[in-house]
């Protein structure tokens, strides 16, 4: 085995470990160092000098011994030499309580009679700060903000020796940042805060805050957004700095009023048409108001104000949407709920009647805007007719005659009703129908008509219609005079009231029948001297006639339903009247006169022929009338021959007669025509050539004949 080694010196410079000094051994190839508490020890193999034991405990005393070692084996244990492990080391805590402070602590340290402590800028600028105190706690001030300081700390014992150091680094607290500026978003409800960087911090914190709620933003930039702050409130907003060492205090805060909300409350009244009154709810830090209205045909119009309400312009039958803003120096609150309010449809103001009777009123309008419905209602003061319809027309029905209504046609729309504020017009239903009370007869184409007149203003208007045509009258009256009419005719009478309103229906027509018309024409034909013809033109309207021949001496008559009559025991040479009556079918007569008519004269007696001389042959008869002139005619085969007597005298003369034959002799009256008459009895006379008398020769059946 080796040689003992002889230890030169035994220290400890850590708390951990003692370090042993020796001269080498010859032919050692290691050595063991040994330390010993009492009953424990730690042993180190070392190659040579100087050899260091660790794993010890601080402040302690330790016997160190040393071997040497080689193949052969290792050497008795050295004289022991005691050494003591220096102090350990305090274990720093360090912090930052201000931007320009560091706090640092630690626990007591075993044996420690005092502590020394330093601290540096760790990138070395500026000088070192070292104290020394007894205590477990240590504050450096006046640092500089944000900035990374080294701190070493040792402690020692009674005699002064250092122990173990211990080393950290502590970053003072940011300073607060400075030069806040704060810009609110009204689109996002946000605030965006910017500031002045500030040495050391890592991070910031922005927190704005008002009397309920709080919202923060954190960053690592100068400037943060600060999202969803409420409307209408006032925010105190301060920043903080952070680093690993702590945070900065809060800057000051700076007051940020956030745009006011959307104003409340809102109502619309149209008080008054064509003005419409929006009011609202103050809202707070609302510096003013600008109210929006746009109708639904795209035109708009607004309203600046520093109070609560608005008046608005307005036009019937629209829809308006309304909202409302509230201002101030942040900007515009948010769109609140939007309102519309639809104004009252407009009132049809056209209308007018296109057919009026006297108990319906037919009336149409333009359509109106904003109109969905339309109510007519007519009024009197006996009550109301209403119609409803969708269509631009109403007929009401059912109306009085002769009335007048107050018409009003309302608009109607289901979101705002009716609009009761439609004037109305005043309307007359046409007149009442006349009755008829009686039809006179004045004349023979001339009646009067009598009706009940029931209505105002009125104008009657009295027809008479027939085959023949048609017949008026007017009057403003009860009663009017319908002139020439046709007789023999039938006529449907009826009346109408006509007034500025319209026309009446007719009333019940009434029959009217005129008297059979008088024949134009009448002949009176004489058949013999007691019959006469008469015979006369169809009177329109007449069924029968009576004609009657009238004279001092009698008369005849004869009632027939043919247009011509044989009237017997006519009286020769009288001077009758003709009448005739034309009678129709319901047994009106119409009483017609004539020209008087005059029978022809009565037919001489005792014709005789008497011969005279140089051939000539005189007639004599006896005259019915003293002063009456005849015709005498006397035919034969030989020739025809005639003469005329003079007045008062009852003969005539025929000369140049010629004799051997035979005659036949008519004397007739003479009449004022000239015609002759055949209604006389015919005798024939031969008139031989000897003699001076003219012989009659009576042929039976004969007499009358030509």
């Amino acid at each position: 085995a080796p040689d003992i080694p002889v230890i030169d010196q035994a220290y400890s410079k850590l708390s951990n470990s003692i370090t042993v000094e020796w001269r080498a051994v010859p032919g050692a190839t290691s050595y063991l160092l040994t330390a010993q508490d009492g009953d424990s020890f730690i042993e180190t193999t070392v190659t040579n000098s100087p050899g260091t034991v660790t794993g010890l405990t601080a402040a302690t005393v330790y016997r160190i011994t040393i071997r040497s070692i080689n193949s052969g084996g290792r050497s008795q244990p050295s004289s022991f030499r005691k050494a003591k492990t220096v102090l350990a080391a305090p274990i720093l805590s360090a912090s930052s309580p201000s931007c320009d402070s560091i706090v640092v602590s630690w626990k007591d340290v075993y044996m420690a009679a005092g502590f020394s402590v330093s601290l540096m800028r760790s990138d070395g600028l500026g000088r070192m700060l070292k104290e020394n105190t007894t205590n477990t706690s240590l504050i450096f001030r006046n640092l500089d903000p944000g900035t990374l300081y080294t701190i070493k700390a040792y402690a020692w014992n009674a005699n002064g020796m250092p122990g173990d150091d211990f080393t950290c680094n502590q970053r003072t607290s940011p300073k607060t940042p400075a030069d806040v500026q704060v810009a609110f978003n009204s689109g996002t409800l946000g605030a965006i805060v910017s500031w002045t960087p500030t040495e050391g911090a890592l991070t910031y914190s922005v927190i704005a805050s008002n009397r309920l709620l709080k919202s923060k933003c954190n960053t690592s930039s100068t400037s943060c957004k600060v999202p969803s702050l409420q409307c209408g409130s006032e925010y105190s907003v301060f920043v903080i700095a952070h680093n690993d060492a702590g945070s900065s205090k809060p800057t000051t805060a700076v007051s940020l009023r956030t745009i006011p909300c959307a104003p409340g409350g809102i109502s619309i009244e149209e008080n008054e048409p064509g003005i419409l009154l929006v009011s609202w709810s103050s809202v707070n830090f609302g510096h003013y108001y600008v109210v929006f209205v746009k109708s639904d045909d795209g035109l708009e119009a607004h309203c600046n104000t520093s109070h609560t309400r608005c008046n608005f312009q307005s036009d019937c039958g629209f829809t308006y949407f309304i909202s409302v803003f509230a201002y101030n120096k942040a900007g515009q609150s948010p769109l609140g709920d939007v309102f519309n309010y639809t104004t009252a449809p407009c009132c049809p103001s056209d209308f007018s009647a296109v057919f009026v009777s006297s108990d319906t009123l037919e009336i149409t309008w333009s359509p109106v805007r904003g109109a969905e419905m339309y109510e007519t209602k007519a009024a009197d003061w006996t009550g109301v007719v209403l119609c409803n319809d969708t269509a631009t027309a109403c007929t009401l029905s059912a109306l009085q005659c002769n009335t007048q209504y107050n018409i009003t046609v309302y608009s109607f729309s289901e979101v705002r009703g009716s609009n009761k504020s439609c004037a109305s017009k005043y309307m007359a239903t046409a007149p009442c129908s006349p009755e008829i009370k009686n039809i006179s007869k004045d004349a023979l184409s001339v009646i009067s008509v009598y009706w009940q007149s029931n209505n105002d203003e009125a104008t009657y208007i009295v027809t008479a219609r027939g085959e023949a045509g048609l017949w008026h009258c007017t009057s403003s009256g009860n009663s009017c005079t319908i002139t020439n009419l046709p007789c023999g005719s039938v006529f449907s009478v009826s009346a109408i009231a006509r007034s500025p309103a319209g026309q009446s229906l007719p009333s019940y027509s009434i029959p009217l029948e005129t008297a059979p018309c008088c024949p134009n024409d009448l002949i009176l034909t004489q058949v013999t001297q007691s019959v006469t013809n008469i015979s006369w033109s169809v009177g329109t309207g007449a069924q029968t006639y009576v004609t009657t021949l009238a004279s001092p001496k009698g008369q005849a008559m004869c009632h027939t339903l043919q247009n011509y009559c044989l009237l017997g025991c006519i009286t020769c040479g009288t001077n009758y009247t003709v009448s005739l009556k034309a009678i129709s079918e319901t047994g009106l007569t119409s009483s017609c006169t004539y020209q008087g008519y005059s029978s022809s004269a009565c037919c001489p007696s005792g014709v005789k022929l008497y011969r005279l001389g140089n051939n000539s042959i005189r007639v004599h008869w006896r005259a019915s009338e003293e002063m009456t002139v005849y015709n005498t005619d006397l035919y034969g085969s030989k020739g025809d021959f005639t003469c005329t007597s003079h007045s008062g005298l009852s003969h005539c003369d025929i000369t140049e007669i010629p004799c051997g034959d035979v005659y036949t002799v008519v004397v007739t009256p003479a009449t004022r025509k000239g015609l002759k008459l055949t209604l006389c009895p015919k005798k024939i006379y031969s008139v031989t050539c000897s003699g001076s008398s003219v012989g009659m020769v009576i042929y039976r059946g004969k007499r009358n004949a030509e």
